[in-house]
């Protein structure tokens, strides 16, 4: 650092300037440079008259995160250029006032300036295969990434293409990894690089720990395992000076082998796995090395994760890793952790993954990698409400545009929201926002998601449905008419009858009683009557199935659903009663609102319904109607076990 920096930096006075018309006119400078964002004004004043630029300069740099870091870039760039720019772009103002460590990058390279302007999507191919470029081949690249990032109109919206762009760079710095090594160890050994999590589901972060498997080819010798082991760790070698290549989710952990042969990695999978491996490898896919080695891998584990639901306890061991991982949170990081802290990044990604577990044994339009994917045909496939898929979707985009701005700043590795006054106010610049607006959002965006993971991610409904074939999932006929007679249908043809009435068509109602159908016919089974609870759902769901809360209701509480059942196959009374009153499915959600009413609130509500009617014969009915529904009320609660008779 040297000239003005220096001095500055250091506390010195770059000059003296004297006379009232110089005050005056610093006084008004100090005002402009306040007014555009920059926070220390005092040292920001001789670094502005030393850099000499205009007021479209000025200007710009109130747009960027930190206008303090990009002016004191832009001063040293000066100092470092051969021939500074005139007027510096939009750009590169936006990298290095979000930026330090890019900011350095482009300082110890000025002659690569001017490739910033180009666009940074797409640019994975140009990270070279020589040890020599290879660092600053990937910060370049990078740079553009993040200046496209963080001069979009609507960075959220741009998020999957930022995510994805990342992904890709750090598959083509893997691949270019790999061939340096080949080059230096000599060997052709087939080796294939697959990416797990985010680097599977092309989510990857500025900077992510890139989670790999290394596969060999399937009867490998022992020796061409030694020399496929000896190439994997020179390509983790060469690549942990961008990001640390981490190989802990591999077969055993630290503690196995780092590579193993195809054959090894299949017969680990379907003998000696855990529950938890299979939503790891849910996002699996080849990144660098043998193509075809690659695509068998994923071949091969793919037809075990679709069916890892069958395993005992996957559902309940997924469950409680999510609350493990809570509960492990030191309690000073919790809410400033927007991973995973309670509705953060995890409240997403664990209930997608499980459902994505759950139902796509049978539905392959759920094998998706990327969560924003998986959220769409989720709500596509009538899983989830459209509603919450799409608050689940804008939700995650948020909290990683979050993230990714945390981890620009320095290059690091974070998911904590700053814990002082000018980093809440760097991140909030960042996304174009104050701390206040910043704070509120984030705050409804973690209430969301916590209400959306209590319904969806702990549902009953799951846990049953994982125990189901998938003849029963998909109500075949021959695999229902067995199960039906085995359960206690005294008419399984009827029953069928009434399963394809309610399931017919293409429409969005149908598909969700498909869903539903499998699991409640187990719970009716369980009634006293299940021919007559079949029966009666049919009626009920034809009264009033084309109500959006519905269906709705019975998916997402479980609870409701379960509930249900259990009356309509236990009491014809209540039955009818639910069919007449149909807002009373809603009081199966919250049992509060079960069982007897005080008698003076219900003499107060009686007097009002007589106030309300013109004449006695109107009065009449409405108490009747009060009456009616009260006796549903009270059966429920006797039938529910939450009042006794």
């Amino acid at each position: 650092m040297t000239g003005v920096v220096a001095g500055v930096v250091a506390g010195a006075a770059p000059g003296a300037v004297t006379g009232a018309g110089a005050a005056a006119r610093s006084q008004t400078l100090a005002a402009r440079l306040r007014g555009v964002g920059l926070v220390d004004v005092a040292r920001a004043e001789p670094l502005w008259r030393q850099a000499g630029y205009d007021d479209h300069t000025l200007a710009a740099l109130g747009e960027v995160a930190d206008p303090d870091l990009a002016l004191l870039a832009l001063v040293r760039l000066a100092e470092v250029s051969p021939s500074p720019a005139a007027s510096p772009s939009r750009r590169l103002l936006a990298v290095l006032g979000a930026s330090a460590p890019l900011g350095e990058f482009l300082l110890r390279h000025p002659a690569r300036i001017g490739e910033l302007e180009l666009p940074g999507l797409g640019v994975s191919q140009e990270v070279t295969a020589s040890v020599g470029d290879f660092r600053s081949s990937y910060l370049l690249a990078l740079a553009r990434i993040a200046a496209d990032d963080l001069l979009a109109a609507d960075p959220e919206a741009g998020l999957p293409s930022v995510a994805a762009a990342l992904s890709d760079l750090a598959a083509a710095a893997l691949q270019a990894a790999l061939d340096i090594a080949r080059t230096e160890l000599g060997t052709e050994v087939p080796l294939a690089v697959i990416g797990m999590g985010k680097a599977g589901g092309r989510e990857l972060n500025y900077l992510s720990d890139v989670d790999v498997m290394f596969v060999a080819a399937a009867g490998a010798t022992p020796a061409e395992l030694q020399d496929a082991t000896r190439l994997a760790a020179r390509c983790a070698a060469i690549c942990s000076s961008l990001w640390e290549l981490d190989t802990a989710l591999r077969p055993e952990g630290k503690a196995g082998p780092l590579v193993r042969p195809l054959d090894g990695y299949l017969d680990y999978y379907r003998k000696w796995a855990e529950n938890w491996e299979f939503q790891a490898l849910l996002k699996a896919r080849p990144l660098a090395g043998d193509a075809a080695l690659g695509e068998a891998f994923t071949a091969g584990v793919g037809d075990l994760v679709w069916t890892a639901v069958e395993r005992p306890g996957l559902v309940s061991d997924v469950q409680a890793m999510r609350h493990r991982v809570v509960t492990h949170l030191p309690p000073a990081q919790a809410e400033r952790d927007l991973k995973l802290g309670q509705g953060g990044l995890r409240d997403v990604e664990f209930p997608v993954q499980l459902l994505q577990l759950v139902h796509g044994r049978t539905d392959a339009s759920l094998h998706l990698r990327s969560t924003l994917d998986a959220l769409e045909a989720l709500a596509q496939g009538g899983y989830l409400a459209r509603p919450t898929a799409a608050e689940l979707a804008e939700d995650y985009r948020f909290l990683r545009l979050l993230e990714h701005r945390l981890q620009l700043h320095r290059l690091r590795r974070t998911h904590l929201l700053p814990d002082t006054e000018a980093g809440l106010r760097r991140l909030a610049r960042c996304l174009r926002s104050d701390v206040p607006t910043l704070s509120a959002r984030l705050a409804l965006v973690r209430r969301r998601i916590r209400g959306h993971r209590d319904t969806v991610f702990f549902s009953p409904l799951l846990p049953q449905y994982a125990r189901l074939s998938p003849g029963e999932i998909t109500l075949a006929p021959s695999a229902a008419r067995q199960r039906l007679a085995a359960a206690g249908f005294a008419d399984p043809e009827g029953a069928l009858q009434h399963i394809a009435a309610l399931t017919a068509g293409t429409g969005r109602t149908a598909a969700i009683q498909r869903r539903l159908l499998p699991v409640l016919l187990g719970w009716f089974a369980e009634g006293i009557d299940p021919d007559a609870g079949l029966l009666a759902f049919r009626r009920l769901s034809e009264a009033v199935g084309a109500a959006p809360w519905y269906l709705k209701l019975l998916r997402d509480s479980g609870a409701a659903a379960q509930r249900l059942t259990r009356v309509l196959s236990s009491s014809a009374f209540l039955a009818a009663g639910i069919e007449r009153s149909p807002e009373a499915v809603r009081w199966l959600d919250e049992q509060v609102d079960l069982g007897p009413r005080p008698l003076p609130l219900m003499q107060a509500r009686a007097d009002s319904m007589v106030e309300r009617h013109a004449g006695p014969a109107q009065a009449v009915q409405a108490l009747r109607g009060m009456r009616a529904r009260e006796l549903t009320r009270i059966g429920l609660a006797e039938v529910l076990h939450t009042a006794t008779p």
